[in-house]
């Protein structure tokens, strides 16, 4: 009597197969992307379509029997891991876009300094502008 029944045990194993699916779908990842315009786009077509494939989910054979508001559940916390994960990435790639955007400015302002004639060697005043710059 205090053993759950196997329709519960069905469910659960199904649920818990389901999930470890999903997780590893989002552990690999499918293309990489290294263009923020790209994730954005990926980003808005995965929310437009996360409530049509929920949908089509719920009903499908595979959640055969369980609750449909637990199969919106997983699947919402599915699109948030998916979305979360994305966001992040997106965060990142714009971070090194800006580092690089510096660095690079960096280096042009460096390439013109070493590319200066040098002041010659009794011109102190020259000398201490140099040694300023830097």
């Amino acid at each position: 009597d205090s053993m759950p029944p196997a329709h519960f045990k069905e469910t659960m194993n199904t649920i818990l197969t389901w999930m470890q699916q999903s997780e590893t779908k989002l552990s690999v990842p499918q293309v990489a992307v290294a263009e923020y315009e790209i994730m954005e786009q990926r980003l808005r077509e995965l929310k437009v379509s996360n409530q049509a494939v929920g949908m089509t989910t719920v009903s499908s054979e595979k959640f055969r029997g369980i609750e449909p508001l637990v199969v919106m559940s997983l699947l919402k916390m599915n699109y948030t891991l998916a979305t979360q994960v994305l966001c992040d990435a997106m965060k990142c790639l714009f971070n090194k876009q800006n580092d690089i955007k510096t660095l690079k400015k960096w280096m042009a302002e460096v390439d013109v300094f070493l590319k200066e004639e040098w002041p010659a060697l009794g011109d102190s005043e020259a000398l201490e502008k140099q040694l300023e710059q830097c």
